[in-house]
């Protein structure tokens, strides 16, 4: 590993330990030449995911799009950025160890849904109102009362 001051290539392990999510190990390096010591990230080599839209075309995965989604689901509720960080590493997690490259983003569209019901309820009738394209108001009444109706279950 190249030392980001000093450009040397020796470098010694100091500290390593796994990150909080678990998918990468978090090493402290010193290095050999200058003593700076700086940080680095190992994480496992994945073959890119498919998503395929519902036009049939494909596009890489990508867990900021995601995110972005959520964000704009979640503007102005009480949902913090680390708990859609969690959410976004669940879902590309996976999607990674399902058996198929190639998922489709109804398949996404309902994994982010499921979580977003248990984290917020207002989110989850943003993003579904979006990925379901509601078209008029009583589609949108049926599922507030399909929310209520599992809320009064449980």
């Amino acid at each position: 590993m190249k030392c980001p001051v000093c450009g040397y290539t020796e470098s010694k392990v100091v500290d390593s330990r796994p990150t909080e999510e678990g998918v990468s190990i978090r090493r402290r390096r010193e290095c050999l030449s200058c003593q700076n010591r700086f940080t680095t990230y190992e994480t496992i080599e994945t073959l890119p995911l498919l998503v395929v839209k519902k036009d049939k075309t494909r596009e890489v995965f990508d867990k900021e799009k995601l995110l972005r989604g959520m964000m704009n689901a979640c503007n102005k509720r009480p949902v913090t950025m680390e708990q859609l960080e969690t959410i976004a590493s669940q879902i590309e997690a996976e999607l990674q160890n399902s058996l198929s490259h190639e998922i489709s983003s109804s398949h996404i569209g309902v994994l982010v849904m499921d979580k977003l019901k248990e984290l917020d309820e207002v989110a989850y009738v943003r993003f579904a109102s979006v990925y379901r394209e509601f078209k008029d108001l009583d589609t949108f009444l049926r599922e507030l009362e399909k929310i209520r109706s599992d809320k009064s279950e449980n």
